[in-house]
């Protein structure tokens, strides 16, 4: 595996090493202080030196400050759907992506109270330039995508990633987590980039590069947040690609998002599994003549999936009768939960510009829209 040095996580007999490396860190510190707030005498520092693998750095350290950002900043996290995963099983979960760690995060949380294979996550290399978050990163076994790469860099790069893909699932047997597009949906409207699916078979070795699905078991993932604890801070890039303009990240954009996302209100998140697509790949290979035909078709239905799996919080059918003006939805929500969203919505968005206000507001009806495409009654 050493072609995959520049993106991998570490081995786990470099575990302990990269642990002393940021042990004295003062944003480990922080962060142990967060998820052991009794450990006066710093018992969690002595049992990080007495790690040597990634799983115990994620069940001792990850899950336990998961746990407790979830105390802090939610009503709570359920799931769905995982009776149908088997144990000891990989599978390449394909997600909408909302926030920057705690999609995968929740995911593997999910995966180990139901002892089934945790991931390997994918994530930008331009989160995790600085030294720290590059080894906690891959100290929870992340593995990077080089973001801005062109022409043959680009093609260099989706094929390292590829390789690594499918090394991870069929000859480690780890699952793997990737978002079904590059980047987070900013305005809610989760779709599937068919560059996604395509870079996955770029490894395949054989003449039909649809085979690498065939080999593998997708699992579409629906993440639902009530709050999106980022929303206000999506507005500028959607309000200048809305005006043709532009978008600029600050230097430390990218930082308070992470933070923001982590600690910022959630309220009510559910993370539903969808199944498997092993009979419906098999199929689209059948019907379809090429590779092009077959991954318009796979991506229209990991849509479908991710849309019908999405749990519809109050907050997103309140966002939809507010935007249009109707009560369409109004038996799902309650007098005192929409005046909730109302007064946050107030103190959010601090103007009377109706494009913010609709790029707002669509951020959280998006999803409702979907499920509208591709079910004939639309359920919480």
């Amino acid at each position: 595996m050493h072609s995959f040095d520049a993106i991998r996580p570490f081995y786990d007999s470099e575990v302990n090493s990269a642990i002393k490396s940021i042990i004295d860190d003062p944003m480990l510190e922080a962060m142990m202080q967060f998820t052991f707030p009794e450990d006066k005498s710093q018992e969690w520092k002595k049992l990080m030196l007495r790690t040597h693998s990634l799983r115990d750095f994620q069940i001792n350290f990850i899950y336990p400050g998961l746990k407790k950002v979830l105390e802090k900043s939610s009503e709570g996290l359920t799931f769905s759907g995982f009776e149908k995963l088997k144990p000891n099983t990989a599978y390449l979960f394909i997600s909408n992506h909302r926030d920057i760690i705690l999609d995968t995060s929740l995911l593997n949380a999910c995966l180990y109270e139901n002892s089934l294979v945790l991931t390997t996550s994918a994530i930008g290399d331009n989160l995790v330039k600085k030294p720290f978050l590059n080894t906690l990163s891959r100290l929870n076994r992340n593995f990077t995508i080089e973001r801005g790469a062109q022409g043959r860099r680009l093609l260099e790069s989706s094929l390292l990633v590829s390789s690594y893909i499918r090394n991870s699932l069929l000859h480690e047997n780890r699952s793997v987590w990737t978002a079904q597009r590059e980047g987070r949906s900013k305005d809610g409207n989760d779709s599937t980039q068919k560059g996604v699916l395509k870079m996955i078979t770029l490894a395949h070795p054989g003449k039909n590069p649809f085979d690498a699905f065939k080999e593998i078991k997708v699992v579409p993932v629906s993440i639902s947040y009530e709050y999106d604890p980022t929303d206000i801070l999506k507005l500028p890039e959607l309000l200048a690609k809305a005006r043709d303009e532009k978008y600029v990240k600050s230097e430390n954009e990218d930082f308070l998002n992470l933070l923001r996302g982590i600690m910022g209100t959630k309220k009510h998140i559910h993370i539903h599994v969808n199944g498997t697509l092993t009979e419906e790949i098999q199929e689209i290979d059948q019907s379809e003549p090429n590779l092009s035909e077959k991954l318009n078709r796979l991506t229209e239905l990991i849509d479908e999936k991710i849309w019908k799996g999405y749990r519809l919080w109050p907050s997103k059918f309140i966002a939809y009768d507010l935007l249009h003006e109707t009560d369409r939805y109004q038996s799902y929500y309650t007098p005192e939960e929409k005046q909730a969203f109302v007064t946050r919505f107030k103190e959010k968005v601090q103007t009377q510009d109706p494009e913010t206000k609709e790029k707002f507001l669509s951020m959280y009806a998006n999803p409702v829209k979907n499920k509208e495409k591709v079910q004939s009654e639309v359920l919480p």
